[in-house]
């Protein structure tokens, strides 16, 4: 497979500008981590015209899908989680050209995992269940059960995420996998919610009451990277201060709902602020 990709990607490696190339193959006949491609030419590239380039080619029987990414946008999908296969690629995946050992320093921070990315990588799948976990209860009080019954197993998901990274692993595209192993509390709950035979309103209900325990057990872990940001100063934050620091930049549209969050778990409090209109106060948020 190598000696027949490497007249595509060896034209890329002579180019200044490219960093390195991984190759990753498929290892089922149904692979969702490549797309069910046969392999995956990942090129790691610095200031390209293009953030993100895909081409698809079709040899022997066999097919490739090449990406160019731009260096600054794969670690955005590393930190933020916002194309996880890439994470599988760049740690399972062979080098086949590296640069001044781009690729191999790739891999030993991600096999390592620094606190600084785990902690950003909890906060916004924590931030992301919170959302899931308030509009599935919505859901249930409005009496749209199946409604509810995909947001509960979307919000499992997220907790499954989280609880995969508290145990310091990256997680994968089957991830109840890993969870059934490192969590079986975790992997329980969503035995039951796809096993059980209750009425569907029962159903949701039941689970509802047990995933806010293990969202509760978890708030201040899963919220650790907001929480710290509010050390940084005494005073209180204004939601504006926290929505613009640059720290918070890859969960922002989820900040508001998180910190309602903690506000309702007394984890963070209010102060009011009077503003010049009659019995109207700023909100700002200070740890308690």
């Amino acid at each position: 497979m190598e000696n027949l990709l490497r007249p595509i990607y060896q034209e890329r490696a002579s180019q200044p500008n490219t960093l390195g190339v991984l190759l990753y193959e498929k290892l089922h006949d149904q692979s969702p981590v490549t797309d069910n491609f046969d392999v995956i030419l990942l090129i790691v590239v610095r200031d390209a015209d293009e953030d993100w380039y895909v081409k698809h080619y079709e040899f022997e029987q066999k097919t490739a899908a090449m990406h160019i990414v731009d260096e600054q946008l794969l670690n955005e999908w590393i930190d933020k989680s916002g194309y996880r296969k890439v994470i599988d690629w760049a740690i399972n995946g062979k080098i086949v050209f590296d640069r001044n050992e781009y690729m191999a320093n790739l891999k030993e921070t991600l096999r390592q995992f620094p606190e600084k990315t785990r902690k950003l990588k909890k906060v916004v799948e924590f931030a992301k269940l919170i959302r899931a976990y308030r509009e599935c209860k919505d859901l249930y009080a409005s009496k749209h059960y199946m409604d509810a019954n995909s947001l509960m197993v979307r919000s499992l998901h997220y907790l499954a995420r989280v609880t995969v990274l508290e145990k310091g692993f990256h997680p994968e595209i089957t991830v109840w996998n890993q969870v059934k192993k490192i969590d079986p509390e975790v992997y329980k709950l969503y035995e039951e919610l796809m096993e059980s035979e209750e009425p569907l309103e029962k159903k949701i209900s039941l689970m509802l009451l047990a995933s806010d325990f293990a969202i509760h057990s978890r708030a201040e872990q899963g919220a650790e990277h907001l929480l710290n940001i509010m050390k940084e100063k005494e005073e209180p934050w204004s939601f504006g201060e926290l929505k613009v620091h640059p720290e918070t930049q890859a969960y922002t549209l989820d900040l508001s709902i998180l910190l309602d969050y903690l506000v309702e778990r007394k984890i963070v409090d209010t102060e009011l602020v009077e503003t010049k209109g009659d019995s109207i106060f700023h909100r700002q948020y200070i740890l308690k």
